[in-house]
């Protein structure tokens, strides 16, 4: 059974050399964030799980775009945690060593979209003064990046419009069953300025191959300890990065609400609100900024 032990957790958290954290909605939950397989269960008539596929897009853009649209709108507002911000505190070397004295390599790759993650470690390294090193891996891509959907074509940047095309503007708060579904057409949805074919949002849809796996399992290798923050465990191949670590004679401490899949398997179990047990357990105070 997994231990629940701050001080032995600490003692693993003190020699450990290279530790990769995983999270997932959970980690974002306090910053009033649906979760996105959710999204409180319906958008629209619509589940949110069908929308986010090519099948979906190859079928109707306009839809497809006017959910990622709402999507941004109920993300903007958000603002980074105590959890994202403990975490992103592991990454500036002086606060760190604190209670990883040994660590020299710290890489979080997070299945959130949402981006608060990069913002908490932005706004700490500005507020501190202090450069970070390691490295966040969104393998999910992120809500407010857009690429050309062309083959040919290389475009790709973070676009924060608000809205990121005027048709889409307002479409956000058509959310009911029962109202009629706007029309968008595919000429006023967002296009690339190099060669005008149709951008989508740059995330990771059901079916893809998420951002930069080959990368992200040569980490989860090599690292001894691993950081599971709430997440489910369900959805591959981030489900199985921890099983790498383990099977490298690495640590596994897993942070959630309650016990999910595979917890059973973990070294050290702690159970709570994310922000609430980071902060305890990893025995650092959140910088806010």
């Amino acid at each position: 059974m997994p231990s629940s032990n701050v001080e032995d957790f600490c003692d693993v958290l003190s020699s450990s050399k290279s530790i990769l954290i995983v999270s997932g909605a959970g980690l974002s939950a306090a910053s009033g964030i649906a979760t996105f397989r959710g999204t409180g269960g319906r958008w629209r008539k619509y589940d949110p799980k069908i929308l986010a596929t090519l099948s979906a897009w190859q079928e109707n853009q306009s839809r497809v775009w006017q959910f990622f649209h709402y999507r941004r709108e109920e993300v903007r507002p958000a603002q980074p945690n105590k959890g994202h911000r403990v975490l992103a505190q592991m990454f500036i070397p002086s606060l760190r060593k604190a209670v990883a004295p040994n660590t020299t390599t710290v890489t979080h790759v997070t299945q959130n979209i949402d981006g608060l993650c990069l913002e908490a470690l932005n706004r700490l390294s500005s507020a501190s003064g202090k450069e970070p090193d390691g490295q966040i891996i969104e393998m999910h891509g992120n809500l407010f990046d857009v690429v050309c959907t062309a083959h040919d074509c290389d475009y790709r940047v973070k676009n924060t419009d608000n809205p990121i095309c005027p048709a889409l503007g307002g479409t956000e708060v058509i959310v009911g069953e029962g109202n009629v579904e706007p029309v968008v057409k595919r000429v006023d949805l967002p296009h690339c300025p190099k060669c005008q074919q149709l951008l989508r949002p740059d995330v990771v849809w059901f079916g893809e191959r998420p951002k930069r796996i080959q990368e992200i399992l040569q980490i989860a290798d090599s690292a001894d300890l691993c950081l599971v923050v709430g997440t489910s465990s369900l959805v591959q191949p981030a489900s199985k990065l921890h099983e790498r670590v383990r099977a490298n004679g690495g640590k596994v401490a897993v942070f959630n609400m309650e016990v999910v899949n595979h917890s059973d398997e973990a070294d050290f179990l702690f159970l709570g609100p994310c922000e609430v047990e980071l902060q305890r357990v990893l025995g650092m105070g959140a910088i806010h900024g």
